[in-house]
């Protein structure tokens, strides 16, 4: 049974930066992209980041939405299985709900697809004020 789970949530201040992370269990890392998402009240979820390794190397290719790109880093440890969203430079309107997703040997071009994902976590909040 997969499992993911999410944390390092929590109240910032704007400018910020803040580290979260996902434990997974019941996979395999190598046949799997890990992403992030967000969902802001009122808002509908929306890609964040993701990250695919190569095969069993360590090898990976990281994918960012635009809104994130150049203060946020998405990094993994394929020996625990866990994979870490960093985000920097903080702003009130990054306060949403993030979850971790995992999605089986997807399409690269997918990735930043909700229905890619076949795997959610329950989210962890995340909060900057201003």
């Amino acid at each position: 049974q997969v499992q993911l789970v999410e944390s390092g949530g929590g109240l910032v201040q704007a400018g910020g930066s803040l580290s979260l992370s996902c434990a997974a269990s019941g996979l395999i890392f190598s046949n799997y992209a890990m992403g992030w998402f967000r969902q802001a009240p009122g808002k509908e979820r929306e890609f964040v980041a993701a990250i695919r390794w190569s095969g069993t190397t360590v090898y990976y290719t990281t994918y960012y939405a635009d809104s994130v790109k150049g203060r946020s880093t998405i990094s993994g440890d394929r020996a625990k299985n866990t994979v870490d969203l960093h985000l920097n430079s903080l702003k009130p309107e990054d306060t949403a709900i993030y979850y971790c997703a995992a999605a089986y040997k997807p399409n690269r071009t997918d990735y930043p697809l909700i229905r890619t994902y076949d795997y959610w976590g329950q989210g962890t909040q995340v909060t900057v004020s201003s």
